[in-house]
């Protein structure tokens, strides 16, 4: 994955001894940018030029600790030069094969209190600079700033921790308030853009708050039990081609915690919950979403927040036979403990799914940096890629951990921004890393955007994987966008910037084998030009795709031109163009290359239905599996056991398979301990790691209940939530398990029951050995506002007991339900009809007379 190579130069200069008293040091990088580190009456300061013109100005630099102030009356005690060379490969982001030189410098200093090293690096991008104390200590600030000329031009995030809000656009004087990472600023022809990297748990994540004439870093934490090094305090300074194509974030960031990244794989994904926000609970519309990125050769689809555990190993069953991997979305509470995530991760990863979709984290605490550190490791463990949303921004999280594909921290679609703040984007956010804004909004939200705008976006905007915001209709609605995006890649082997301004405009060019993708994007109207300069010798296909007169499907144009040549696209206000550019030949007529499809086939299994298989029994299964349209090789039929089961039975192997022609094996399977419903997958396997998978029905049956069994001691057989899991004998208290209050009803508290959140059901196994079911219902009174339910009793999927909506803060309505000869009995609460909010339902004493 990596290689990294660091020549240290054997102290270029000798350590200088405190007696020498110099007052400066410049540290130079390999190109044309400067830091100067200054000290003046003990107090040090740190400024950044390039090319001899200053970009920023003087501004202190220093560290306190509950133990030490060390930012002032400071001494030098000496200096150590090294050039580190970084040779690494990324899987994905806007450059896989990165080099970076930088010049580093260790300066010593100390004072009456303590001591720490301050290391600076340059590199051609820009400078950065790091605390190393002697030993782990507790910081309680920075004095560390950046100082920019007044009348330099800015534009900065208002500082909220999932980094959402619109961008502004200011001068540094006339700046006020917190403001998130990026920030970027141009003084004359330069530009900077500050930013931090290397952030992890033994940090915490910090802001720029406006102070005097320059900007101090704000730590997120009154306290931060800091490990003895810091983050990188990271300016990338250049002019906007440089910034902008800039790697430096990554550069500095700790290299990969694991070398195998051959299953940390980028890609497009099909995406309801913008379009639909309640498509994702719907598993027939999930089917379609994944029917129509297996008909386009997307990788993957995303079922966001609404899935159910009762039909999301069948939907990864039916995405797999297509070629098609399914990502499912999680609240960050949902693996905030180690339990947590030791459980409900390790059950994504069995059922088949691919990754993880992490929403709301919403801190640049230490805390959450810790979280993050730990949920970071269990994935790798795992092999589950992760996009996390409601997230802070890169700090060159994706390569120390290359399985995160992509971060949010942006005023995405789903928030429906201005078109008009769609360029800074590419110049402030994404030069960071990998970012999901959601892209190519054709049909939902304002259209603001014209629709060559949309579809310029995923190659303006890099991002590991690219979640689509519209519905599968929109996009056949509009055949040549479709088109082109089927043919947009998510990896990039390099990226340029054309032409471009933050307020303005951008047009970008990537790289992706020996395909160009040019995408461009205008706030007003104008001429957006592309040099093709980027492109070698000779002649050169050019395919774009633009705006008509009326807001309809884009326009395909075709020409042959050479790397001499400017590809020129007229714009209108808010518009833009897509181009692909592939090397011509004599009879060429486009780019396009054939869109992936998987071969057609199909697997029988049996039995069918469910069979009751008690621990320690067996059950016979079978299957068959049968090729389509063409010959397919290296195929593998076989039957898996769930963990605690056993299987006996060989694999059936083919080397090839011909149309039509079909394998068939049998297996026995031994049911382990665990009750409940369960899965007996039978796999088959061919070609390039297809996965073709169906699934015998097995349920293993806990004991009959006793007489006056609470239905909060009993297994649940499945359970569903809107709100965090059902919890036993508390309340519901939307987040993690065990995080509500004693439940109470009408001012009444109840030491037994179950607490809910509407939509939820929570089934248990009667096995028809019991006779009623008795219960107080009610709407608990934890919640700020009165909600409205619906509670419902059924037996084998059977209604018994409807209590029509029960609303605000009543007394417990006593229920008692006749469940003679049920097997499986299920209490369900669905919202009363005014939106779900407050819907906290709980089931108090919910006894069984069996």
């Amino acid at each position: 994955m990596s290689r990294l190579l660091v020549l240290v130069l054997a102290l270029l200069l000798p350590a200088v001894p405190a007696t020498a008293a110099p007052t400066g040091w410049t540290v130079a990088g390999p190109g044309q940018v400067t830091a100067r580190l200054s000290l003046n009456s003990g107090n040090l300061t740190l400024d950044v030029s390039r090319q001899g013109r200053t970009v920023l100005k003087p501004a202190r630099v220093g560290l306190t600790t509950t133990t030490a102030d060390l930012t002032e009356g400071l001494t030098f005690t000496g200096r150590s030069d090294r050039v580190v060379i970084d040779h690494y490969t990324m899987p994905h982001g806007k450059r896989l094969h990165r080099s970076a030189r930088m010049t580093e410098a260790r300066f010593g200093f100390r004072n009456a209190a303590g001591s720490f090293d301050l290391v600076v690096r340059a590199a051609a991008d820009g400078v950065a600079y790091r605390y190393v104390l002697p030993a782990p200590a507790t910081v309680t600030a920075e004095a560390s700033a950046f100082s920019v000329a007044a009348d330099s031009k800015a534009w900065l995030l208002p500082y909220n921790a999932w980094y959402e809000a619109n961008r502004v656009r200011t001068t540094a004087g006339e700046a006020t308030g917190d403001f998130g990472y990026p920030s970027l600023f141009q003084t004359g022809q330069d530009f900077a853009l500050l930013t931090e990297s290397d952030v992890d748990g033994g940090y915490a994540g910090s802001r720029l708050r406006k102070s005097g004439d320059g900007f101090q870093v704000v730590l997120a934490d009154a306290q931060v039990a800091s490990t003895g090094t810091t983050p990188w305090r990271t300016a990338i300074v250049g002019d906007l081609g440089t910034v902008s194509t800039s790697t430096l974030v990554d550069d500095l960031a700790s290299p990969a915690k694991f070398a195998d990244v051959s299953w940390v794989r980028p890609g497009k994904v099909a995406w309801s919950w913008l379009s639909e926000h309640s498509s994702p609970s719907d598993f027939a519309r999930q089917k379609q979403y994944v029917d129509f990125a297996a008909r386009n050769g997307w990788e993957y689809a995303l079922v966001d927040e609404g899935w159910s555990a009762a039909w999301v190993p069948e939907l990864i069953r039916h995405a797999r036979a297509q070629g098609v991997e399914i990502l499912l979305w999680l609240h960050w509470s949902d693996l905030d403990t180690a339990q947590e995530r030791d459980t409900v991760l390790p059950r994504i990863k069995q059922w088949g799914a691919k990754g993880v979709k992490l929403d709301f984290m919403e801190s640049d605490s230490q805390e959450r940096y810790r979280w993050y550190d730990a949920v970071l490791q269990k994935t790798a463990d795992l092999k589950l890629m992760v996009n996390f949303h409601g997230s802070t921004i890169p700090h060159g999280l994706a390569r120390t951990w290359p399985h995160v594909l992509t971060m949010e921290a942006v005023r995405g679609a789903e928030n429906y921004p201005p078109a008009a703040n769609n360029p800074v984007q590419f110049f402030t956010r994404n030069v960071a890393g990998s970012m999901d804004y959601t892209p190519v909004s054709l049909e939902v939200g304002t259209k603001e955007a014209s629709i060559a705008h949309e579809v310029a976006l995923p190659v303006v905007y890099e991002s590991g994987w690219t979640h689509f915001a519209d519905k599968p209709e929109a996009y056949e609605r509009h055949p040549q966008a479709l088109r082109y995006l089927d043919q947009v890649p998510t990896v990039w082997d390099e990226s340029r910037l054309l032409d471009g301004d933050p307020d303005s405009h951008a047009v970008v060019a990537r790289r992706n084998g020996d395909r160009w993708f040019v995408g461009g994007i205008a706030t007003q109207e104008r001429t957006l030009r592309a040099p093709l300069s980027f492109a070698g010798g000779g002649q050169w296909l050019v395919e774009t795709v633009r705006d008509p007169a009326t807001r309809a499907d884009v326009v395909r144009d075709t020409q042959v031109l050479r790397n001499t040549d400017t590809l020129s696209v007229a714009a209108k206000r808010n518009g833009g163009f897509a181009a692909v550019v592939c090397r011509y030949r004599p009879g060429l007529r486009t780019c396009d290359q054939p869109i992936r499809q998987v071969p057609k086939t199909t697997l029988t299994v049996g039995p069918t239905g469910t069979t009751d298989t008690p621990a320690g029994t067996a059950i016979e299964v079978s299957g068959t599996f049968t090729n389509g349209d063409k010959e397919i090789r290296d195929v593998r039929l076989t039957a898996t056991a769930p963990e605690g089961w056993s299987v006996t039975g060989a694999a059936v192997q083919r080397r090839t398979l011909a149309p039509g022609e079909s394998v068939s094996g049998r297996w026995r399977l031994t049911a382990g301990t665990r009750v409940g419903p369960v899965d007996l997958p039978v796999v088959a396997t061919f070609g390039s790691g297809v996965h073709v998978e169906q699934a015998v029905k097995a349920f293993v049956p806990p004991p009959v209940p006793g007489n006056g069994a609470q239905v909060s001691d009993l297994p649940f057989m499945s359970e569903t939530n809107g709100w965090g899991p059902v919890e036993r004998d508390r309340s519901n208290g939307e987040n993690t398990g065990g995080d509500g209050a004693p439940l109470t009803i009408g001012g009444v508290t109840y030491a037994k029951g179950l607490g809910t959140h509407a939509p939820s059901e929570v089934s248990v196994y009667l096995g028809r050995g019991c006779e009623r079911i008795a219960a107080k219902i009610g709407l608990d009174d934890e919640t700020e506002q009165p909600g409205s339910v619906v509670f419902q009793v059924f037996g084998d999927d059977k209604p018994l007991y409807d209590s029509g909506v029960i609303s605000g803060k009543g007394a417990a309505v006593p229920i008692d339900v006749d469940v003679s000869g049920v097997r499986m009995l299920s209490l369900r609460v669905t919202d009363g009809g005014d939106g779900r909010n407050f819907d906290h339902a709980d089931w108090a004493e919910a006894a069984l007379t069996c």
